[in-house]
């Protein structure tokens, strides 16, 4: 018995079928088969009954799958553990990230990656979370970076760094000469927004919840698909925002627009990693995760 026999056992098991398994693992059913016979032979018993169309576990196999997993979850942890020490890694990522993590959070931790792991290329897409969790599945992306936690039976989500939304202003709005002010004050104004079902709408409407304040009652003047235009927006005076602040720094530092600090707000978020559970990531992928952990933000 091996690790890999125990990771082709919870891939099947996973998946319903062999045929499923050897396509998530990029091996021949032939193969897939052999193994698990092995497995079955070294333990005396099946594991699978193969009777119906879709195959179940035994009760040896249903026995068996609590310590298989507990083997892949020692194996990411170990990877994890010992990523700090592997510099001299080579390979090429493929990851996907949502708009804003992309386009604002990740550029400025890529060259700080690079130069300490200079034989690990990356390959990023940005695109919105269910298009990331739909290249995973295809196994396109080895793993993705998205705004907001989801459910789903095949996928493994966990935080991997933090993130924060402020209020944001134009540089000459009458709220930027003030240094914090109340949530009401700052809803007197238009807001000009993300766009419904975004993770950053959707921080913010939760958030007004918890605070009593109904987000439909809100003077909305306009709904953006993305964060440059709702900051090119709110710099032509059309309205105020809330949008993380890792996307404001240069328009920050030019005077154009401003960070007001809300009183009796906070809107703090985490970011997360999603990849599939039955898909033991490459120890480059967790030396990269290990990496965002240490040096964006934190949990």
């Amino acid at each position: 018995m091996n690790f890999h026999q125990l990771h082709i056992f919870y891939t099947v098991s996973e998946r319903g079928s062999f045929s499923a398994a050897a396509q998530t693992l990029h091996m021949t059913q032939p193969a897939v088969t052999m193994q698990i016979q092995a497995l079955e032979d070294y333990f005396g018993t099946k594991l699978f009954d193969r009777s119906t169309k879709k195959i179940i576990l035994t009760e040896a196999g249903l026995t068996l799958m609590p310590f298989a997993v507990r083997s892949m979850q020692l194996m990411r942890e170990t990877d994890q553990a010992m990523s700090a020490f592997t510099h001299m890694l080579e390979g090429r990522l493929m990851l996907g990230a949502s708009l804003t993590i992309g386009e604002y959070v990740l550029p400025r931790l890529l060259g700080p990656f690079g130069k300490e792991y200079p034989n690990i290329s990356i390959m990023m897409k940005v695109m919105n979370t269910s298009q990331i969790m739909d290249e995973i599945h295809k196994h396109q992306l080895n793993f993705g970076l998205i705004e907001a936690p989801v459910s789903h039976p095949d996928m493994v989500i966990e935080p991997v760094m933090g993130d924060e939304l402020k209020l944001i202003v134009p540089g000459e709005h009458p709220l930027a000469v003030q240094a914090e002010v109340t949530l009401a004050q700052a809803l007197a104004y238009p807001f000009v927004l993300r766009e419904r079902g975004s993770g950053t709408r959707r921080v913010m409407e939760e958030q007004l919840e918890a605070n009593g304040l109904d987000p439909a009652a809100m003077q909305i003047v306009m709904e953006l698909g993305s964060t440059g235009a709702v900051k090119s927006a709110v710099e032509a005076g059309l309205g105020i925002t809330i949008i993380s602040t890792s996307s404001v720094k240069h328009e920050v530092a030019l005077g154009l627009l401003k960070i007001v600090n809300l009183t009796d707000a906070s809107f703090k978020r985490q970011f997360y990693a999603i990849h599939l559970k039955s898909t033991l990531l490459p120890i480059s992928a967790v030396t990269f995760l290990s990496f965002l952990r240490q040096h964006a933000g934190g949990q």
